[in-house]
């Protein structure tokens, strides 16, 4: 058994509660499932010239009131950190996806817009990322599993988006 790592702030480090085998098969097979299937939506959107990152901003973006939201509310609702996602917005721009302009009365802040260009290209990747997903993903599961992972995840995604919103 590995030794006891330092405390750091997060809680339960000073006396570890070590993964029971069960526990850690889950784990396991819940990150290897997260990254093969990331990977794997991110290959299928490559004929697009998208990214997952570049796939979430268009949807969030098409999804909003006059298809605009704010830096720092888009980096929240992408799970980003500001300044990854002034990247991946840098990265868009220069593609015609998304633009960024001024807040009117708020001289820092941001929107970033979807562009006409990018309200074409999501509309012909959303219908072959959804098949993906399916195939990928919803398929593989049966109805009354998919309701059991969203109650099982539920609750650690509301403790990881409170902890964010405290930072």
């Amino acid at each position: 058994m590995p030794t006891e790592p330092p405390a750091d702030g997060v809680q339960g480090t000073s006396t570890v509660r070590w993964l029971t085998d069960d526990e850690q098969r889950a784990w396991r097979a819940y990150i290897q499932l997260a990254q093969l299937l990331i990977r794997q939506l991110d290959r299928d959107l490559h004929p697009f010239g998208l990214s997952m990152h570049d796939y979430e901003i268009l949807v969030q973006l098409s999804e909003a009131a006059q298809h605009r939201l704010r830096m720092t509310e888009l980096a929240d609702r992408t799970a980003q950190s500001r300044s990854r996602l002034s990247h991946q917005v840098n990265r868009m721009e220069s593609k015609g996806l998304v633009a960024r302009e001024g807040c009117e009365g708020d001289k820092r802040g941001t929107f970033a817009v979807l562009t006409e260009r990018g309200a074409e290209v999501i509309g012909q990747a959303a219908p072959h990322h959804v098949a993906s997903v399916r195939q990928h993903f919803i398929d593989q599961l049966a109805p009354d599993r998919l309701a059991v992972l969203n109650d099982a995840c539920q609750p650690a995604l509301d403790r990881l988006r409170q902890t964010r919103d405290h930072d």
